[in-house]
């Protein structure tokens, strides 16, 4: 069997490969064989992450900004939003740095609009959204591998094209989504749970209210999926309070909890505080605010910074929030960071190909 580096223990030689940084991997993976095998190993990404060499990226569907044609989209205010292309921009926390991922395949022109993304493992999964040629939803499935650089396409979700549903996964294996509607309108109890390496979709028990537009957050602590508000299809927009919660170990639903969010409420800014050493505590912006679930009272902990008007995306992770926003309609994001320990903001460094509207986004520790 050859060293991993010749001339090098190879627990010497592996202390150097698990500091490689997550966008080298592909070249890792081109050196040899043995490089290629050591890396794609679930006990590799195990060390990495028990010896503080994971590295956070927070992947969203942002629309694309071109710097050059800014300047004469300020004076037509609107014109360049109404048809907005949407890319994947990657952030990364540690370092500040933004980048873009290539588009799956077919998809050169824009992602699909209202697509969903989820971190699985070295993977991101995208699904759904409507074509941005045809407008039609689709029930597409395509996978990002962060070792190889490239995409796969996965089973299509099955049940029919399904649009604004919720979805989350475990980090390490499996994607679960719920409601949103279908091309009629209708809105949706469904839910599904897709195994991304066996590549394989299984449904869930129906939730027990439609929920259309809603919101799911997985906690991998207590093995939960928590669907959170939405609107049933004779409510149209009129959001509900409630949330349902599955139990992936007893495969059931929990109780509707029906003063989740305390008021009735648009759902999209809800997170969990991505450390399940919190107990699970949830986040949201709301009037101005963001507010932390206690018990079961949304308390206030900070103002949301007064150049953000329109917040568009928000996640926290180990006592720190991202929040991105805009001033209005049509102007450019901009992102901030707040401490949860002393409740203090930082504003972020965007660069201005990064300033659109972000749609949808997720976190993986690669």
């Amino acid at each position: 069997m050859m060293d991993l580096i010749s001339g090098l223990p190879d627990d010497v030689a592996l202390e150097c490969l698990i500091r490689v940084s997550y966008d080298q991997f592909p070249v890792v993976a081109s050196v040899s064989k043995c490089w290629k095998t050591e890396i794609e190993m679930p006990e590799f990404r195990r060390r990495r992450r028990t010896t503080g060499h994971t590295q956070r990226l927070v992947v969203m569907v942002q629309a694309r900004v071109d710097s050059e044609k800014r300047s004469s989209d300020l004076t037509t205010k609107g014109s360049n939003s109404m048809n907005p292309v949407y890319r994947l921009s990657v952030y990364e926390p540690g370092t500040g740095q933004w980048s873009e991922l290539p588009p799956p395949p077919g998809f050169t022109g824009g992602l699909p609009m209202f697509c969903q993304i989820a971190g699985v493992g070295y993977d991101l999964v995208l699904m759904g959204g409507w074509d941005p040629d045809t407008w039609k939803s689709s029930n597409s499935v395509f996978i990002y591998n962060f070792l190889s650089a490239k995409w796969r396409r996965g089973a299509d979700m099955p049940g029919g094209p399904r649009t604004f549903f919720a979805c989350a996964s475990d980090s390490e294996r499996v994607v679960y989504v719920a409601g949103g509607h279908d091309d009629e309108k209708n809105a949706l109890r469904s839910a599904l749970a897709y195994d991304v390496a066996r590549d394989e979709w299984v449904p869930l028990p129906d939730m027990e209210k439609e929920r259309d537009e809603c919101k799911a957050i997985f906690h991998s602590g207590s093995g939960k999926f928590c669907v959170i508000g939405g609107y049933c299809t004779q409510m149209q927009g009129r959001f509900e309070k409630s949330a349902e919660v599955f139990d992936v170990a007893t495969w059931k639903w929990d109780p509707v909890e029906d003063q989740f969010l305390g008021s009735a409420t648009c759902p999209r800014t809800c997170v969990d505080g991505g450390d399940d050493s919190d107990g699970g505590r949830f986040y949201m912006c709301r009037g101005g605010d963001v507010v932390v679930l206690q018990g079961s009272t949304w308390q206030e902990i900070a103002k949301v910074p007064s150049e953000i008007r329109e917040v568009a995306y928000v996640r926290a992770w180990e006592g720190t929030l991202l929040l991105i926003g805009s001033s209005g309609f049509a102007e450019p994001c901009m992102g901030f960071l707040l401490d949860l320990k002393s409740n203090s903001w930082t504003k972020l460094e965007s660069p201005m190909g990064f300033t659109g509207c972000v749609q949808s986004g997720c976190l993986l520790e690669i």
